[in-house]
């Protein structure tokens, strides 16, 4: 049974007769996206976790390409009347776009068991665990026999529009170089599945021997890694015209470590 942004309004905090519980069926997985409090933040969706397995994608309160001007939101690509709801309700619905979208990318939304959104988004969930992670929306009962504990909050992020789904990576740069300089490092992945586009990795004080660490989400699971570009600015003419190059970069796929 999948609760795609069960309500809060009336049902929050209910007894578990009332309301979606993971007693209600054999295998329960949440999909919370507007989880922010009904009063003052008109938050339509639940905050506990009360299925097997809860998914909260960007934190499962505010949704990105949600907060675009109204104007654009309601001329949109679906048209007229789909623009009017995404505008009144927008991160409430994006629970069944999600959900859609994961039935064509078996291998997408991978939830990150976490304390929380915060530590995720600092790499702290880092990669899957052994067991691998579930996939939120039409898969995660695939994960159905893991679950060990009586509640998993999964963390992931989500792309502004279709296609939804983003593969996360660890990068780690160490630049080499005889000067230090300002500026900041982009990075791009080549790979079997397909290449992304260029990711930040540091912006600032860059300096030879040093090594500097994000963690991206990126547009395309692209499998086997074949080829990373590595590229540098300063933003501005420098007359010295300094050079900076990769010592080494480093590429950890959260899906299988």
């Amino acid at each position: 049974l999948s609760g795609l942004d069960p309500a809060q309004p009336y049902f929050q905090g209910t007894p578990t007769e009332v309301r979606l519980d993971k007693s209600d069926a054999d295998f329960v997985d949440i999909i919370h996206t507007d989880s922010a409090p009904t009063i003052p933040n008109l938050g339509f969706g639940m905050r506990p976790a009360v299925g097997h397995i809860d998914f909260y994608p960007n934190g499962g309160e505010e949704m990105p390409g949600c907060g675009k001007n109204p104007v654009s939101q309601i001329v949109d690509l679906d048209g007229i009347w789909e623009g009017t709801r995404d505008f009144v309700a927008c991160n409430h619905l994006r629970s069944y776009k999600y959900y859609s979208d994961s039935i064509i990318y078996p291998d997408g939304f991978l939830g990150y068991p976490c304390a929380s959104y915060d530590l995720f988004q600092e790499g702290g969930c880092f990669p899957c665990p052994e067991g691998g992670c579930p996939n939120m929306g039409h898969y995660a009962d695939k994960f159905k026999d893991k679950v060990k504990t009586d509640f998993m909050k999964l963390y992931l992020n989500t792309g502004e529009a279709r296609d939804f789904p983003l593969w996360r990576y660890k990068v780690t740069v160490t630049l080499s170089g005889k000067s230090k300089v300002k500026g900041y490092v982009n990075v791009a992945l080549y790979g079997t599945g397909g290449n992304t586009k260029q990711y930040q990795i540091t912006k600032g004080a860059l300096k030879p021997g040093n090594t500097y660490t994000a963690y991206i989400d990126v547009e395309v699971n692209v499998g086997e890694v074949t080829k990373v570009k590595f590229l540098w600015n300063n933003n501005w003419i420098n007359p010295t015209l300094p050079k900076l190059g990769a010592a080494t970069i480093t590429v950890e796929a959260g899906q299988n470590r």
